[in-house]
């Protein structure tokens, strides 16, 4: 009998395919709908193994057969036509092109051409692909390139590097492709290697080649070794089989055989664009890398070209583009050969820059700006953090200190509204070391400002308002904005240090130098902290109109950080007056607005404000997930501060809920945190729970609580009231004495009232409560302070002012 007709032509597979399950059942269903497939990607993605395993299983859909025509060794394009005959067996005829021979041979056939890398024949490939789908109307085709065919009826699909794991699972691709191609050079991996897979997998963006070289190495070297030298990818990815074609035994083959396909200009751009830490967008580009021998005008036709051939990714709307990790690294090399790596660095940094001072001033110093354009502002600062973070980098190698302390003076994007705190003082505490000499006082001012900022919202309060008045004496009285912020900072600062007196002429200085200059957000701003100080006094009247003031004219700068800041400055003082709705309703107006920015620092405080007053309003539940979530932005953000404002939300919920120990314990831990950043431990609120501690549990249980409370971790200590656990009871081996309760919070109203030299009339007026019983309140503080005279009652009251809420 004669032997049935072939059907393929297909390779055995030299190993276990892995993964791109999705992809295998989607290309498949594909080739019901269209004719030509073009799988597109940068070399060592996977494309010919993904291919020849598509073409697998359509065999049995392609009665005429599958054809792989590779096309790897083929140099010169006229032997294309020629390769594709040679596969299906036609041979030449005298006189008559090999290209007709074939198309009549495929005429009335179903069956499957795989065109295996098209790319360094890619115009011949597009030709012969067209005539052929043109001339055979039952043909199909697979294509395999580094850049698509660009045909009519062409389907581009581009192949994704393999999945990578999200949490260090053994489940992604990229991890079971490294442990089977590990396994098969005889390397039997266990769970405690998986750490170090994963990150080598992350480290090689899931790129298939670059993993199967990485794994065969592992016969010398464990998967933590060979991770902790990747940055040395291509001298150390060199083990691919003898029989891969060359441009696959190595990764840098690999990627010099695409490289070399690009013409002049593309290669030109390709290696300007290592300078991009991440994504880029056109704009950057253009701004960045135009320069002999390209120009501006060029480079989106370039960058198209790069995106085509696979070597410079893109999102669906071509907004963003990025290399992947070992493209960027050989593009950097080849940026250092050619000389331009200074050149490129240098303009990188003076287009960060410019653009951060333009996003700067339209975001926040401009008047009658709307929202909307602000907010894109902020969101494209946010956006150029990374690059920002490597020009700084640049500049503080190259000594760039000036453009350097500009970029940090001008980028909201790191300052507290939404940065890193501690990468804030890291990087202008590096800058400020170096040679200032031939930097301008006024510029050094700046950056002193900056840190203030960094330091504060960083609890450390003692530095940074040690370096915000030396800014604010360093700095030019012209530049009226970057003053009035300063005034701004110190008052904050002032206020929760306890120095409320102190903060009253910064707070009105930087609110006449607003008023002056028509800046809206500084007269929120300064009115906001004069709110705060008749707060710390006991002023209420005249807090809440201030209040109300402030966020007027921050409506009419129409910033939502600075509305947020004094929204919940109102919250405060109703919290403090007893109206806990219209407190609710305040700091729940604010949230919004800092969720639509990212400033997790201010959200973190207003849903700690917002728990509090839920747990006092009887709303359990709503406190708790309040607090929860305002305790992990405290963490997530490193703000201490944030913490053990959280702490003490804990301490009111479970008082409310009838926890009168967890209370304790939750203060406890809020008090000992408070002193590690400086701050006043203990407050009227902590006095007056113990208080009632004592009156309900005695002293000998609320002391021991208090101490182990003080000694107990934040995590702990929220934990104990978030999940509602309850103490056992067991005494501590030795306990801190508690400070018994000195004032209500009445009676410190009026002792801070009486620093002011008030009269009892005058007193009940701005308290609304009658003379005598203010007469009934001074009787109870001299008794309780063992003090004979209203003055003695003053000076106390000024060493113990009560702390802001």
């Amino acid at each position: 009998m004669p032997e049935p007709p072939r059907q393929h032509n297909l390779p055995a597979e030299p190993n276990r395919f892995v993964g791109r399950e999705r992809d295998l059942d989607d290309l498949r269903r594909l080739f019901g709908e269209t004719r030509v497939v073009t799988l597109c990607g940068v070399g060592g993605i996977g494309k010919t193994r993904l291919a020849l395993r598509v073409a697998a299983r359509l065999v049995p859909a392609y009665p005429d057969g599958v054809w792989l025509v590779e096309l790897a060794k083929v140099r010169r394009p006229e032997l294309v036509d020629q390769e594709v005959g040679r596969v299906l067996g036609v041979c030449e005829e005298a006189g008559r092109p090999v290209f007709a021979t074939v198309a009549d041979r495929l005429r009335d056939l179903r069956c499957l051409l795989l065109l295996d890398n098209c790319e360094h024949l890619i115009d011949r490939c597009a030709e012969v692909s067209a005539a052929l789908i043109a001339a055979c109307p039952r043909l199909s085709i697979l294509a395999t390139s580094r850049e698509p065919l660009h045909i009519a009826s062409e389907l581009i699909w581009r192949v994704p590097p393999l999945d990578l794991p999200d949490t260090g699972g053994p489940d992604a691709e990229s991890v079971q492709l490294f442990m089977d191609r590990a396994a098969a050079a005889g390397t039997r991996l266990g769970p405690g290697s998986l750490p170090d897979v994963v990150r080598l997998c992350q480290a090689l963006d899931g790129l298939p080649l670059a993993l199967e070289l990485a794994a065969a190495r592992t016969s010398l070297l464990s998967p933590g070794q060979i991770a902790d030298r990747i940055d040395d990818r291509f001298s150390l990815l060199t083990t691919g089989g003898r029989t891969a074609p060359a441009r696959q035994r190595t990764l840098l083959a690999a990627v010099e055989w695409s490289y070399d396909l690009l013409s002049e200009k593309e290669q030109v751009l390709l290696r300007r664009l290592s300078v991009f830490p991440r994504d880029f967008d056109l704009d950057l580009a253009e701004q960045i890398c135009a320069g002999q021998p390209i120009s501006g005008a060029e480079i989106v036709d370039l960058l198209g070209g790069l995106v085509d051939k696979s070597l410079v990714l893109c999102d669906e709307s071509r907004r963003r583009y990025w290399l992947l990790e070992t493209i960027k690294r050989y593009a950097v090399e080849r940026l250092q050969q050619a000389g331009e790596r200074e050149v490129l660095r240098e303009r990188h940094l003076h287009v960060l820059c410019e653009l951060q001072e333009r996003h700067f001033m339209t975001e926040m110093v401009e008047q009658g700006v709307p929202w909307a354009r602000r907010l894109e502002a902020l969101t494209m600062s946010k956006s150029l953090i990374d690059d920002q973070r490597v020009a700084l980098d640049w500049a503080a190698e190259s000594g760039s200190v000036l453009l350097a302390l500009r970029l940090c003076a001008s980028s909201t994007g790191l300052l507290p509204i939404c940065g890193n705190l501690t990468e804030i003082v890291t990087w202008v505490e590096r800058l400020l070391s170096l040679d200032l000499t031939h930097v301008p006082p006024e510029q050094i001012a700046q950056a002193k400002a900056y840190l203030a900022y960094g330091l504060e919202a960083r609890d450390e309060l003692s530095r940074a308002l040690e370096l915000a008045e030396e800014s604010l004496a360093g700095m030019s009285p012209s530049n009226a904005y970057a003053c009035c912020v300063m005034h701004s900072l110190i008052v904050v600062v002032l206020l929760r240090m306890g120095r409320s007196e102190d903060a009253v002429h910064h707070a009105e200085e930087g609110l006449a130098l607003a008023t002056r200059s028509g800046d809206a957000w500084n007269q929120a701003a300064g009115l906001a902290g004069l709110s705060a100080v008749a707060l710390t006094r006991g002023r209420l009247r005249e807090a809440q109109r201030l209040g109300e003031e402030a966020l007027a004219r921050a409506r009419e700068h129409g910033h939502r950080w600075i509305m947020a800041r004094t929204a919940t400055q109102l919250g405060a003082v109703a919290e403090f007056r007893g109206d806990l709705v219209t407190a609710k309703a305040q700091y729940e107006m604010a949230v919004p607005w800092l969720r639509e920015m990212g400033s997790d620092l201010d959200l973190s405080r207003c849903l700690a404000r917002m728990g509090r007053v839920a747990a006092l309003l009887s709303e359990f539940a709503t406190a708790r997930e309040w607090l929860g979530a305002s305790l992990a932005l405290g963490r997530e953000t490193g703000q201490r501060q944030g913490v053990a404002r959280c702490l003490v939300g804990l301490s009111v919920l479970a008082e409310c809920e009838g926890d009168l120990e967890g209370a304790v314990l939750a203060a406890g831990a809020a008090a000992t945190l408070r002193e590690s950043i400086g701050q006043q431990s203990s407050t009227i609120r902590i006095e007056e729970l113990l208080g009632r501690a004592r009156t309900k549990l005695g002293d000998v249980r609320a002391t021991s609580l208090w101490s182990r409370g003080r000694a107990m971790s934040p995590d702990d200590a929220a934990r104990r009231v978030l999940e509602g656990e309850r103490v056992t009871q067991k005494m501590p081996v030795a306990a801190e004495p508690v400070k018994h309760s000195l004032l209500t919070a009445r009676e410190q109203e009026i002792a801070n009232l009486l620093t002011r030299g008030l009269s009892n009339r005058a007193i009940a007026a701005e308290l609304v409560i009658s003379p005598a019983t203010v007469a009934r309140h001074i009787a109870n503080i001299m008794e309780k302070l063992g003090y004979t005279s209203r003055a003695q009652i003053a000076v106390w009251a000024a060493k113990h002012p009560s702390p802001p809420p």
